[in-house]
């Protein structure tokens, strides 16, 4: 077994270390989600933690972890004989983001089912974990379903199995940690909530601080055993640190002044529900026990605040995280102030492993323009700009105020990563049928492949209450769910779209569309085309808050280039099928249809539509065309890609979802 980078060795990362110490302490607290860039040290730390977890004694033979001074009454290996136990470390089990449902929960024993003749349950991670931590690295990428399940699991300390014919209810009490990358796509907001602390960690700025990680990474690299024995006293006493919170924990005292505190803090971020108010209050009396206190004080408060406050205050992928720092201080002094608490969060009581400041982002504090304000034209803008469009680069319009669409969604049944937009096998949703497993067997169809195997028993020679089952025997679930789809937009950016009033609406009905994208579990991807070329200013990715960003500073003016833009995203597409050959496309393309810039500039644009068509790629043209003459050159565009086109006045309508079901009738009249 390889030896872990110890937790006392990690440089810097004071929050992090905190927020998994209070964990530590009170399980209770609810988990900690980790958000970062690659390489700030998330998987290091909480691999680190395990070591300093006190051990625990459980009931000799039994699968679920019991405590042997308070074994679980419905555990399904009890009732429990009082004496038998045994001393372990507490266990860190890490979840695969490819884990199934089975996996996470268990589920019927289908070899002693098939072979004996028994019902039996064998146990998933959520009984491994019990008592110990569950690891999920990239949880953002993790089904939301199994999401759900673990969360649930989390929240009430017990998992309950019904499926198959099985009814299981064992305790599930474990320390929840998950780190992911959020460029890499966000957690919807739900999903956020549930998780009790959030850190956001990255990397140090200071080259001293740099240098110091480096020097230790390559010291451990050397001779990890080594290493690891330097650290050895400093890891002694956090985890006895870490024991003597705990038996302090349950003489801390909160006050109702600190409570107070609490829900007036909760009220003035306008944080919805209880949930909030629930973990502030138990991070705050971990924060106590670290301190060696039995009193929360104003300072508890404060520091639980910016643990577990700014993922709650996100209302969509596009609000920046963070706390106003300045209001919280305001609250805490306006509902409390003879804690001591002056405000600026340099009196903390432990400057020890975790115990720093709480160092959360500067919130963005650029005042938010409605919908209307962006999408009001400047003075001298009224006009249509010229269709060559050969001016200068104008400054980024704003972008009008995100609304509600519709489903798109992609004709047809599809194979591809499971989502929330259009109709697709999947491994996970509803049982369909059963088949002929094609290569390995994933998911059996248990009623199938017993009704495939009754008829051969006598033949078989069965003469005990198993079941004689062959290979042939065996069946495959077919399941239907939905998929994410990639929604590539490709947007128009030249100086016939530069008038401000209708790059605002534009860009407001894009980030509608990402906004969907991101509740659908979509990756999108972002071309754009002005000047004399086109290029990729986002390729295809989960992330749709950093296509809103390039979306929002994006430049206009310039000649039309249509066919490049067109030709970019084909070859967007054309990579991105070699990468992932199950994801459908859904192709956007934003533009009044105009094509302008070298010789037959429409007949090529035309032509590079006709490469869309042939290949099936589903597609919708928005309209951006304006005034009282219309070219309709848009609508030609649609036909030649066999698609569907929208005004952009009818974006707000609503109706661009019901372009993508044209799209389904007319392929299926075709």
């Amino acid at each position: 077994m390889s030896t872990p980078f110890p937790f006392t060795a990690v440089v810097g990362q004071d929050d992090l270390r905190l927020a998994l110490l209070l964990n530590a302490v009170s399980p209770a607290v609810g988990g900690v989600l980790v958000r970062g860039e690659k390489g700030t040290a998330k998987s290091t730390a909480v691999r680190a933690l395990s070591a300093l977890m006190p051990e625990v004694d459980v009931v000799s033979g039994c699968r679920f972890s019991c405590d042997p001074d308070s074994p679980d009454p419905g555990c399904p290996d009890g009732p429990h004989e009082p004496g038998a136990f045994a001393s372990r470390p507490a266990r860190m089990v890490e979840l695969p983001v490819g884990a199934s449902e089975d996996r996470l929960v268990g589920a019927l024993d289908i070899e002693r089912a098939l072979a004996e003749g028994v019902k039996a349950f064998e146990p998933g991670l959520l009984a491994d974990a019990h008592r110990g931590i569950l690891y999920v690295d990239e949880v953002n990428l993790l089904h939301d379903h199994l999401v759900d399940l673990l969360l649930d699991a989390a929240a009430m300390g017990a998992s309950y199995v019904e499926r198959e014919g099985v009814s299981v209810r064992h305790a599930a009490r474990f320390l929840l940690v998950g780190t992911m990358n959020p460029e890499e796509g966000e957690l919807r907001p739900q999903l956020l909530d549930r998780f009790g602390l959030t850190v956001e960690v990255a990397a140090s700025r200071e080259p001293d601080q740099r240098v110091e990680v480096v020097r230790r990474r390559l010291a451990y690299d050397d001779d990890p055993a080594g290493f690891a024995a330097r650290w050895t006293d400093e890891e002694a006493a956090v985890r006895a640190r870490i024991a003597a919170a705990r038996e302090l924990l349950p003489s801390v005292r909160l006050g109702d002044g600190a409570l107070r505190q609490i829900a007036a803090t909760c009220a003035a971020f306008e944080v919805d529900g209880m949930r909030a108010d629930i973990v502030m209050a138990r991070t705050a009396t971990a924060l106590a026990a670290w301190a060696g206190r039995t009193e929360v004080l104003a300072e508890d408060v404060r520091q639980a605040a910016l643990l577990a406050l700014p993922h709650r205050r996100r209302r969509n992928p596009f609000d920046a995280p963070g706390l106003d720092e300045d209001k919280l201080d305001e609250t805490l002094e306006e509902f409390g102030g003879s804690d001591g608490q002056d405000g600026d969060g340099d009196d903390d009581p432990d400057p020890g492993p975790g115990g720093g400041p709480g160092g959360q982002p500067e919130p963005d504090d650029a005042p938010q323009g409605d919908g209307d304000a962006a999408a009001r034209p400047e003075a001298g803008e009224g006009g249509e700009p010229q269709p060559s469009g050969g001016g200068g680069e104008q400054s980024p319009a704003r972008a009008a105020e995100p609304f509600r669409t519709k489903v798109l969604s992609v004709p047809g049944l599809g194979e591809g990563a499971a989502g929330r937009r259009s109709r697709a096998r999947t491994e996970h949703g509803r049982t369909t049928g059963a088949r002929r497993p094609r290569g390995a067997l994933t998911k059996l169809h248990l009623a199938a492949t017993v009704q495939a195997a009754a008829p051969h028993q006598r033949a078989r020679g069965r003469s005990g209450p198993g079941l004689v089952v062959r290979r042939d025997d065996l069946r495959q679930a077919t399941r239907e769910g939905r998929e994410g789809n990639l929604v590539l937009f490709v947007v128009d950016a030249s100086g016939s779209m530069a008038a401000r009033q209708r790059m605002g609406a534009v860009k407001g009905a894009v980030l509608s569309l990402l906004l969907d994208a991101y509740q659908r579990r979509d990756k999108v991807g972002l071309v754009t085309f002005r000047g004399s070329a086109a290029d990729v200013a986002l390729p295809p990715t989960s992330s749709v808050d950093a296509a809103a960003v390039r979306l929002e500073s994006l430049p206009t003016g310039g000649r039309t280039p249509l066919a490049a833009g067109l030709l970019k995203a084909h070859d967007v597409l054309r990579v991105e099928r070699l990468r992932d050959p199950a994801r459908r496309a859904l192709v956007v393309v934003v533009t009044d249809g105009r094509a302008t810039g070298g010789p037959e500039p429409v007949a090529l644009a035309g032509r590079a539509a006709r490469l869309f068509a042939a290949e099936g790629t589903a597609s919708v043209v928005v309209d951006c065309e304006t005034g009282p003459v219309r070219l309709g050159l848009a609508g030609r565009l649609a036909d030649e890609l066999g698609g569907t086109a929208v005004t952009l006045d009818e974006l707000r309508a609503d109706s661009i979802a019901s372009l993508v079901k044209d799209v389904q009738g007319s392929r299926r009249a075709a």
